[in-house]
Parts: structure tokens; C-alpha cells; sequence
């Protein structure tokens, strides 16, 4: 894992132009608009931790108020081999879904079943795939089997790690075990 502070694309805000450097390329239309995103991202999302809002949030704001969001969410089989009790794929879905309309988004969202480490994401037509800092060795595996099933190599945006109040990594199985809550604040 690397350090958590936050990249450059974390501290700007949504509306400012990203840096040359910016793995991710900003796709303008004619007339210099920005165009929506389609954006993808995948998870387990629980308990819907700090860090997961911040995965969801970004990909919500790489999508743009018109693009849209895929969400792969494990099944219950797949996430059956988590080290920590997992609620139900309905009971996840529907915190997901909360957290949305807690925010107000207006981009388009569907959830999907992912019941592998890849989903639809090897032959999807998506723009962005938004991954954590512990899952980015999954996306560029990814983006190496679409490039050799034809597809075009998809933007991978990297999301930092949210500390909690103790300074290590928020982590669903940190919360399981009862050392923090779902915002990183400690327990014991």
C-alpha cells in the first residue's frame, strides 16, 4: 500500500481543470465542453465505511451531474470469503442507495452484481474505473485483459486511503472487530 495522503486530483475541487500529468483523460466534445463520464467502481461496501463514501463520492464526481455511475457489488457468494460477517447484497444495496440520495446526485446510477474480481468491467464500455489504493493491482489487471480481448484501455483514478482518528486505514474488518467506527472515530 502507499501513503494516504491525498493525490492532486483529490485536493482540486470537481470543477477546476485536472494537471497535464492527470491519469485520467477529459474527454471534451467539439465545442471544448466536457463531456459526461461513465464511470464504474465495485466494492463489498460493507459497513458502508468513510472510505467507501469517499470511492462512491469520487466516482459520482467523475461521472459529472449528467454521466452515469455502474456500481458492481459483490454477491453474497463472493463476499462469503470475507474474513467478517457481511450483511445480505439487499441490505448493502440499499445503503448504497441511502448514501445517494443523501447527496442528492444527479448523475445516472445502477448497481450490478459482481461475482468475481473483474464483473462486466473486461468488456463494459465505461470511461473511468475508480479503485482504492488495495484493489489498483486489480484494475490494471483489467485494463490489460481488455486490451487483449480488443477492448480500449480504460482511465484508472486511484482513490487514497481514509485514515482513521488513529492514523492507520479504515477498514470494514477494523470495524467488525470493534477498534473504530464507520467514520474512523476509535472505539477501545
Amino acid at each position: 500500500m502507499g501513503d494516504c495522503a491525498p493525490s492532486v486530483l483529490e485536493l482540486l475541487p470537481f470543477n477546476q481543470p485536472l494537471p497535464s500529468h492527470s491519469p485520467i483523460t477529459i474527454h471534451k466534445s467539439p465545442r471544448g465542453k466536457r463531456l459526461q463520464m461513465k464511470v464504474m467502481v465495485g466494492g463489498t461496501f460493507d459497513p458502508l465505511h468513510a472510505g467507501h463514501r469517499k470511492l462512491l463520492a469520487r466516482s459520482f464526481e467523475l461521472a459529472g451531474p449528467d454521466g452515469e455511475v455502474i456500481i458492481g457489488l459483490t454477491t453474497d457468494e463472493f463476499a462469503g470469503a470475507k474474513v467478517h460477517p457481511v450483511h445480505s447484497y439487499p441490505e448493502r444495496l440499499a445503503s448504497i442507495a441511502s448514501f445517494i440520495r443523501e447527496h442528492g446526485y444527479t448523475a445516472a446510477w445502477s448497481v450490478e452484481p459482481l461475482a468475481d474480481r473483474y464483473g462486466s468491467a473486461l468488456d463494459a464500455d465505461f470511461d473511468i474505473l475508480v479503485v482504492s489504493e488495495e484493489t489498483f493491482p486489480v484494475a490494471v489487471e483489467i485494463n490489460d485483459l481488455r486490451r487483449e480481448r480488443g477492448q480500449k484501455k480504460v482511465d484508472l483514478h486511484e482513490i487514497s486511503c481514509v485514515l482513521a482518528e488513529d492514523g492507520r486505514r479504515i477498514s470494514s474488518t477494523r470495524v467488525y472487530r470493534g477498534e473504530i467506527d464507520r467514520h474512523g472515530r476509535l472505539i477501545r
